[in-house]
């Protein structure tokens, strides 16, 4: 490496077992729940390879069931099945074309399975309850262990027989391994529990029998993770331990370190709520105490300056960056040649990736729709027009954005207009919500994006119909976004198309609270009829600035449209210490300018809650022209994102995009 490389730590080889990593940025398991009738299939190989082409040095493939009790969501590959291996052997041989060294990772859950997916008891070391639903657990036989120890070994033939170059196995968050080394989860007196000695022998049986049967070139790793808010579970202190005990005897050649566990969720894929890096100090307990082992860190380590910053200091050994090379797959190659400032920014939002997953449908990304697309959209990358057009894009929201940069990069020529003095919309003011200035980032980029691609920017220009001949246009895209509906309807009460006293003083929308328009007094209410950030990220902010605020939702609690990001719970955390109060199952029935009429929708009660403000997080209507209002104009026209309907940014972004790669 030169003297130039702007990330000198992070662009140097290491071995890793048998293997030689180019560098060590890597991209790390996670499930993509991708596969088609339990088959590695196009859309799995797409996705894999485009972050082999971006330049990711390791690749580790999602987890793979070891058994039929192991089988956790829709989307996991058939277990027991040699007829998986021809399929992922397309998979690995594509990105081995380009350097890069694929782990595939294996995984049973123990006592967290789902019976709706494997219809199979949890098997588990000692029939502890399941922290993923109700359901307890079987505490296994001597010979349902052995089954299982058996059912690695031929997880980890196969992916060998598949091409991939190690496997690795999970033992985070709770899962299979950590149950039968912690002594919370692990009560067994037999020779598979009771001492510290007896409680490693099932990872020590499993691993030596996957070193047995496919020999000492294949690498092996091990997926570990620390929750600090459980430290009766396993501390970093027990974890230290178990790594020390483990390189000693050289069972592992590398060992990944994350954060959360079942009993503390939300620091799995920790969200812009917690801090960057959130990892590395853990990863730096353990690499403290392995001798052998190359030690991994991941957990919020969001972008290249990151990754060097944890490698150069001597945390970690390599860096696993999942989400951040979901939104850019080029990462490693844009870090490496020195254009650090291209790599999309990752927003930390869980929404389609996590949020995705919980579903059970296979992932995507808010700024990168590409992902999951692949196979269909040619990857992250465009291919140039063979007949440049002049595109008019009207508004400068995130669908806006996202269509000129994407007409722009396939070559034709690009004007953007946006009536306000910035770009983003309402993108922006959420942007401007507490801890989620990663949105502001993500429009900086758009920002350079659309200079180095010459796209004319004109701001504080409000384009008419009657207007849009001046601009010389062939195309004109409507991205005009959504306006607030000033209405008040709720989902609670949805025959009432006006809410009683929304004309009076003292209402105002969110939009209004976050761009500083409103001065809503001391205390507020929000009325939270979306459950997302639009209300919580609102009253939030609002009660960082000393307002006795009150949120009023019609759901069971706050956030429930965030739950699938794991992001509702430290939502709620943080606002209780903020001392919202929330007034759940209900809805508002009239505002009158000094408070509100709330009325709980179990039971039909009513009671009155005295405010200065009621602050409306409800559902936008779109900002559209008349249809007809460019009809007669003979030019090829097209509506996209919130003036189409109004929704959330990853809608936005996909019909941007979309669009972009049609013109």
């Amino acid at each position: 490496m030169t003297a130039k490389t702007p990330f000198p730590h992070l662009f140097n080889p290491i071995q890793v077992g048998a293997k030689t990593l180019e560098h060590r940025l890597n991209f790390g398991a996670h499930t993509a729940n991708m596969s088609a009738e339990g088959l590695p299939a196009e859309r799995h190989l797409g996705y894999y390879l485009e972050r082999a082409v971006g330049g990711a040095a390791m690749i580790v493939v999602e987890p793979v069931p070891i058994h039929p009790t192991a089988v956790l969501t829709r989307g996991n590959f058939r277990h027991d099945d040699d007829g998986v291996i021809p399929h992922f052997r397309r998979i690995t041989d594509a990105c081995h074309e380009h350097g890069t060294v694929m782990i595939q990772q294996l995984y049973h859950v123990g006592a967290h399975g789902d019976f709706d997916l494997s219809y199979r008891p949890n098997w588990s070391p000692s029939g502890l309850p399941s922290m993923h639903d109700q359901d307890g657990s079987h505490a296994m036989t001597e010979a349902e262990i052995e089954e299982l120890v058996e059912g690695f070994a031929e997880a980890a033939r196969r992916a060998k027989e598949a091409g991939f170059d190690g496997c690795e196995i999970m033992a985070a968050y709770n899962a299979l391994f950590e149950q039968f080394w912690a002594p919370f989860t692990n009560r067994r007196d037999d020779a598979w529990g009771g001492s510290f000695e007896k409680r490693m022998q099932f990872s020590a049986r499993t691993l030596g029998r996957i070193r047995e049967r496919c020999g000492p070139d294949f690498v092996i790793g091990v997926c570990v993770s620390v929750d600090p808010t459980r430290p009766d579970v396993l501390s970093v202190e027990d974890q230290q331990e178990i790594a020390s005990w483990h390189d000693e005897r050289g069972l592992y050649d590398y060992v990944t370190v994350g954060t959360g566990s079942y009993f503390e969720f939300t620091r799995l894929m920790p969200t812009f709520v917690y801090e960057d890096k959130l990892g590395p100090p853990y990863a730096e307990r353990i690499k403290q105490v392995v001798r052998h082992a190359k030690v991994q860190s991941e957990s919020h380590i969001r972008t290249p300056e990151n990754a060097d910053y944890v490698i150069g200091s001597g945390q970690a050994d390599m860096v696993s960056i999942v989400r951040g090379q979901i939104a850019d797959p080029h990462m490693a190659n844009k870090a490496r040649e020195g254009r650090a400032e291209d790599v999309r920014p990752c927003l930390s939002c869980n929404q389609m990736c996590w949020g995705r997953r919980s579903r059970d449908y296979w992932i995507s990304c808010l700024v990168n729709p590409s992902a999951g697309r692949e196979f269909e959209w040619g990857g992250d990358r465009f291919d140039r027009t063979d007949a440049p057009r002049n595109v008019l894009v009207v508004g400068g929201g995130p669908a806006g954005l996202e269509a000129a940069r994407v007409a722009a990069e396939r070559g034709h020529r690009v004007t953007l207009a946006e009536a306000s003095d910035k770009l983003g919309g309402q993108f922006r003011l959420a942007g401007m919500q507490p801890r989620r200035a990663q949105i502001l980032d993500l429009l900086d980029w758009y920002e350079r994006q659309l200079t180095n691609l010459q796209v004319v920017v004109r701001l504080n220009t409000l384009v008419d119909p009657d207007e849009v001949e001046g601009f010389d246009a062939d195309v004109v895209v409507l991205a005009t976004g959504s306006q607030p509906a000033g209405n008040g309807w709720q989902r609670g009460l949805p025959t009432v198309d006006r809410l009683p006293g929304v004309d009076r003083p003292g209402v105002f929308s969110v939009e209004d609270v976050m761009s500083r328009a409103a001065r809503p007094g001391h205390r507020v209410i929000v009325l939270d009829d979306t459950a997302t950030w639009r209300g919580g990220g609102t009253a939030w902010h609002l009660a960082e600035r000393k307002h006795a605020v009150t949120i009023v939702t019609p759901d069971p609690f706050v956030g429930r449209e965030i739950v699938r990001t794991s992001a509702d719970w430290p939502l709620r955390e943080r606002l209780r210490r903020l001392g919202v109060e929330f007034v759940v199952e209900s809805a508002v029935k009239e505002w009158h300018g000094d408070g509100a009429t709330v009325v709980d929708l179990l039971d039909g009660s009513e009671r009155r809650i005295d405010a200065d403000a009621l602050v409306l997080a409800t559902v936008n209507a779109p900002e559209r022209w008349p249809p007809d209002a460019l009809a007669e104009s003979g030019l090829e026209v097209h509506a996209i994102g919130d003036c189409v309907a109004a929704r959330q940014a990853p809608a936005a972004i996909y019909e941007g995009r979309n669009l972009g790669l049609a013109l």
